[in-house]
C-alpha cells in the first residue's frame, strides 16, 4: 500500500464515449495542488465492475488516498459500490443511516414510501463511514482512504471539500521561467541543474500558439521555498542571455 499522494478514478460510459465532458478529474487535480496532496495518477473507466475493479486495486498500490468519481446512484449502471466492494475484499451492506436519511428526506419531499431503487443509495461496502459536513446534503461515502463521490459535478465539488478539510497536504512552491528561444538552446541548462538539484522539479514545455509572445514555459517546483529560489536563479545564470522574457 502506497503511503502518500492520491489516485482518482473517473467513472462513466458517457466520458468514454463523449457524451459528457468530465469536469470532476480537471477540477480534482486543481484542488489537490492547492492543499499540497500529490495526485498520482488518473484514470478514466467504463462502468463496467471487472474495470473498476481494476482501477482501483492499481490506484490504492499507487497512493494513500484514492477518490472515484460517478457510479454511486439508484439506477443499473451504477456499479461503482459493488466494485470498490470486490476490490477491497467486502460485502455490500446497507446503512441503516443511509436509509433513515433518505426516509426523512423522501417525507419532506411528501413521499409516503421511498422506492426501492432509491433504497440503493444507502448501500455500501462493508465497513464505509459516513463523513458528515455542513452543507452536504448527503455524507461522504469512505471506505479506509477510498472516497466514493458523485459524477454530478456540483455535489462532487461540494463532497470533495468535505474530504479535503480532512486532509493534511504540503505546500508547494512555483516558479515560472517564460523564455524567448526553443528547447534545443536550453535542454543542456536545464539537464544540469535538474541533475544538481533532484529534489526540485523542472519542468519544460514549449509552445507553438503564435499569439504568445514566448517560445517555452519552464516551471520550477519544490515543497522548499528556498530550493525553488535556488533553481530558478542557477537557471537564470546559465540560460543564454536575453532569453529570459519573465519569471513569474
Amino acid at each position: 500500500m502506497a503511503s502518500s499522494g492520491a489516485a482518482a478514478i473517473i467513472i462513466g460510459n458517457e466520458v468514454l464515449t463523449a457524451k459528457v465532458v468530465d469536469a470532476n478529474g480537471p477540477h480534482l487535480i486543481q484542488r489537490l495542488r492547492e492543499v499540497g496532496v500529490a495526485l498520482r495518477s488518473l484514470e478514466i473507466v467504463p462502468d463496467e465492475v471487472d474495470a473498476i475493479v481494476d482501477a482501483v486495486a492499481r490506484a490504492r498500490l499507487r497512493a494513500k488516498y484514492v477518490f472515484t468519481s460517478g457510479g454511486i446512484g439508484p439506477t443499473h449502471d451504477d456499479v461503482t459500490v459493488r466494485a470498490v466492494a470486490l476490490a477491497m475484499g467486502r460485502q455490500v451492506v446497507r446503512l441503516p443511516e443511509m436509509v433513515e436519511l433518505i426516509s426523512q428526506m423522501s417525507r419532506e419531499r411528501g413521499q409516503e414510501q421511498v422506492l426501492p431503487e432509491t433504497l440503493r443509495l444507502a448501500d455500501a461496502p462493508e465497513g464505509a463511514v459516513l463523513l458528515a459536513h455542513p452543507g452536504l446534503g448527503f455524507p461522504v461515502l469512505m471506505v479506509e482512504d477510498v472516497f466514493l463521490l458523485p459524477g454530478v459535478p456540483q455535489l462532487f465539488r461540494s463532497q470533495l471539500e468535505a474530504v479535503l478539510s480532512r486532509l493534511s497536504g504540503s505546500p508547494v512552491y512555483l516558479r515560472v521561467l517564460y523564455l524567448g528561444v526553443g528547447e534545443s538552446a536550453v535542454a543542456g541548462v536545464l539537464d544540469r541543474v535538474a541533475l544538481d538539484m533532484p529534489h526540485v522539479s523542472i519542468g519544460s514545455y514549449p509552445m507553438f500558439d503564435p499569439s504568445l509572445d514566448y517560445q517555452v514555459k519552464v516551471t520550477v517546483e519544490s515543497g522548499e521555498r528556498d530550493s525553488v529560489e535556488e533553481a530558478l536563479a542557477r537557471l537564470q545564470e546559465g540560460l543564454p542571455t536575453g532569453s529570459v522574457l519573465r519569471t513569474g
